[in-house]
């Protein structure tokens, strides 16, 4: 590293702690020593100094120590030798660096001045990034079909620019932040509000501040990775800053001139694995010596920015784009299209519309073929002006492998399909779905046959093991609509019946899941009929369907072999599997109990169960509820107990579908044991929460159930199940 850019490093470094010291005492001296303080919805404290330190800092007299650690890696010179594999003084000034804009940005808090709000665009950043967005994108972490996150800091040579290079990541489904702004005060964030481009989680562009300093929410979401998935121990910084490495392609694009704040920040994050790529001239950082990866490449060729981006941090891509004249990617699904936006509509209870995968004889599907049928006069004068019309989605597909219970998988993937289309919406499934086709994306040259051109594409392309034909036909005469809306009812009543009649003691096969091992080595899902993955998205068809795609990919089946333990859910094959498939660290686990090598978790569960002692049952919480629960944590804290692939009784991840399943923890008493769950989640589960409570011989469960507006403290409520009586009190002593 040259001594230009350790110089610019020492410079800021040493500003940023002076200044973020001064905020500190002020701010002590307004409120207090004892003063707490915690970002929201976090388990993880001050996040990137308890992951490097395993310091957990609770208060503003605390913080002081963050600073002393700061200020002790800061240098008033440039070393000479600074390539050192984690304690360069350079690398070392840029965690300094963060550590303090972490402080910085816990003060802003204190004085509500995050996340920042904007006057001029009167728009609110995001600030800091919560635990429950970081679960939440958790599936899509570990399956890859979100490979990697990029930090854009700065602002593009032009509006035009900036479009086109955040477009370029969404088509690649590249989670980017932003953040940062130039020498006149313009920003990438502010370049794309100007143009009307739709920012936020939806359409993964999350502005985190104006400032180069607010790119500490994207480094800390990224340390927290590593305890949330790695399961990897707070203060174990060789092991964090590796994960980070090999784990989280992540990548800095720094757009215009770069001040020594800029490159402070990047010397932190280089210190965590992640390269920054110019579009200026910079001096570069290629490997040498200890360094086994570039830090700073410049790509002054616009043209070439996010493919060099792509090349130099070895994001791995797999989206295809199927022939239509938008721009299509996953980026795109969480895409809003407003009334006054919308050119052409179908659903929503506007007009009768549905979806249907078929099973058909090879010889009954043409490969290829798209048909619209029901062109009359009305529809076509529709399709011209804008307008409302019927729509019944018909996919027929023809396949040596092909299964009915395939249908289900397909028909699912449907609704991602049609949504990564920019400037297309689809909402619901079946025969109760919803679909826009926006002004802009008709100007572009997108027309209603380009529905069909989608999913004919994606599922040859996705599922080519199962599928050898497809044709697409979608229906806009309204009568037929209705017609085959009926007949497509029934398919689906058949299919429910057929799904709702398997048991895990009617196959000897489940299946695996693989998938979270790219982020927790250790962990793995054994999924049965009677019990989905714990992030909610893999069932035991998804499984089935997966293996039959992909014989090697991350869902193999697992022979159920001899019962062991049919209580608590235990089979020998699965034991062996389990051993053999979690690198020889669990012998075993049972699938229907928590108290008892409870199955493990990765981190993107969608609920935790935690045995409440003083109540004698379970609580459950979902990653959605932020609020205090009867054991005294919230959800971010009781998730850092339960990750990383360790097995934990008395705290289990699981799937929402799973508490209303015939099997939830029968071991240990099952529903009826449910003493607390979120008021949402209980709406949520809806009606199949109650009939399963009757099934169980407790009709009035759900409302003996306590949720957070009747105790949120455990003698609260043991006094609410008294005045219930709930029937996990007079039940066996779960202890």
């Amino acid at each position: 590293m040259s001594k230009i850019i350790a110089s610019a490093v020492f410079r800021a470094s040493n500003r940023i702690v002076d200044e973020t010291e001064q905020f500190l005492n002020k701010t002590i001296a307004e409120k207090g020593e004892d003063f707490a303080f915690e970002f929201p919805d976090t388990g993880y404290f001050l996040p990137h100094f308890y992951a490097m330190t395993g310091i957990a800092v609770k208060t503003l007299g605390e913080m002081r120590q963050i600073m002393t650690h700061a200020r002790s890696h800061t240098h008033p010179e440039p070393a000479e030798s600074i390539y050192k594999p984690y304690l360069g003084e350079a690398l070392d000034a840029g965690m300094a660096t963060l550590f303090a804009q972490e402080v910085l940005m816990a003060l802003r808090y204190v004085y509500k001045l995050e996340p920042y709000y904007d006057k001029e665009m009167d728009f609110t950043y995001n600030g800091y990034i919560t635990d429950t967005i970081l679960r939440d994108l958790g599936f899509q972490l570990v399956d890859g079909s979100m490979p990697g996150f990029a930090a854009i800091i700065g602002a593009a040579e032009s509006e035009e620019r900036a479009v086109k290079i955040v477009m370029e990541l969404q088509q690649r489904n590249v989670l980017t932040f932003l953040s940062g702004h130039n020498e006149k005060g313009d920003s990438v964030t502010k370049q794309l509000h100007r143009q009307g481009v739709q920012m936020g989680w939806e359409t993964r562009l999350v502005p985190l501040g104006p400032e180069t300093e607010h790119t500490v929410y994207a480094l800390n979401w990224a340390m927290r990775s590593a305890m949330t998935f790695g399961g990897i121990k707070a203060g174990d910084y060789k092991k964090i800053l590796k994960y980070n490495q090999n784990r989280v392609f992540a990548f800095a694009l720094a757009l215009g001139p770069l001040d020594d704040m800029k490159w402070a920040t990047g010397a932190g994050a280089i210190n965590q694995g992640f390269p920054a790529i110019c579009d200026t001239e910079v001096p570069e950082i290629r490997p040498r010596g200890v360094c086994t990866y570039e830090h700073v490449v410049k790509e002054l060729d616009q043209d070439k920015l996010i493919q060099t981006c792509i090349e130099v941090r070895g994001v791995k891509l797999t989206m295809e784009k199927p022939p239509i004249p938008v721009a299509f990617g996953p980026a795109f699904e969480g895409e809003r299209i407003r009334r006054e936006d919308t050119f052409l509509e179908a659903g929503g209870n506007k007009t009768p519309a549905f979806e249907l995968i078929r099973t058909r004889e090879m010889n009954e599907v043409e490969n290829g073929k798209i048909e619209i049928v029901g062109l009359d006069d009305k529809v076509k004068e529709t399709l011209e002006k804008g307008g409302a019309i019927p729509l019944g989605i018909v996919v027929d597909v023809a396949g040596r492998k092909m299964q009915q219970d395939f249908e289900p998988v397909i028909e699912r993937k449907l609704h991602d399909y049609i949504n990564a289309a920019q400037g297309v919406w689809h909402m619901g499934q079946r025969d109760i779905i919803w679909v826009r086709i926006s002004n802009n994306a008709h100007k572009e040259g997108f027309k209603l046959d380009h529905i069909a051109v989608i999913l004919q594409n994606m599922i040859m392309s996705k599922f080519p093991a199962i599928v050898d034909k497809a044709q697409v036909t979608l229906h806009v005469n309204e009568e037929k609509v209705k017609e085959l809306a009926e007949e497509a009812r029934k398919t689906y009543k058949e299919r429910n019946e057929r799904i709702a009649n398997m048991t895990d003691e009617s196959t000897d096969t489940f299946y695996s899941c693989l998938l979270c091992q790219s982020f927790a080595p250790n962990h793995l899902c054994v999924i049965s009929p009677e019990r989905l993955g714990l992030c909610g998205a893999v069932s035991w068809l998804d499984g089935k369907a997966a293996y039959e795609i992909d014989p090697t990919g991350g869902n193999q089946p697992v022979p159920k072999g001899k019962t062991l333990d049919e209580t608590n859910g235990r089979w020998d094959g699965v034991d062996k599997y389990v051993w053999a498939n979690s690198h020889n660290t669990l012998e075993s686990f049972s699938a229907y109990s928590i108290m008892i090598n409870p199955m493990t978790s990765c981190g993107c569960f969608e609920c935790i169960v935690a045995v409440v002692p003083e109540a004698n049952g379970f609580m459950i919480v979902d990653r959605g509820f932020t609020g205090m629960t009867p054991i005294g944590m919230k959800f971010s804290s009781i998730a850092g107990m339960v990750g990383g692939g360790t097995q934990t009784p008395g705290f289990l991840g699981i799937g929402k579908y799973f508490i209303t399943s015939r099997k939830f923890l029968t071991a240990d008493g099952g529903l009826p044991r449910v003493v607390w769950m979120p008021k949402s989640l209980k709406q949520f589960l809806g009606d199949k929460l109650y009939e399963r409570a009757k099934e169980v011989g407790f009709p009035d469960l759900p409302d003996q159930i306590a949720d957070e507006t009747m105790a949120t403290e455990s003698e609260e409520l043991v006094a609410h199940l008294t005045k219930v009586n709930h029937p996990a009190l007079s039940m066996p002593s779960i202890i």
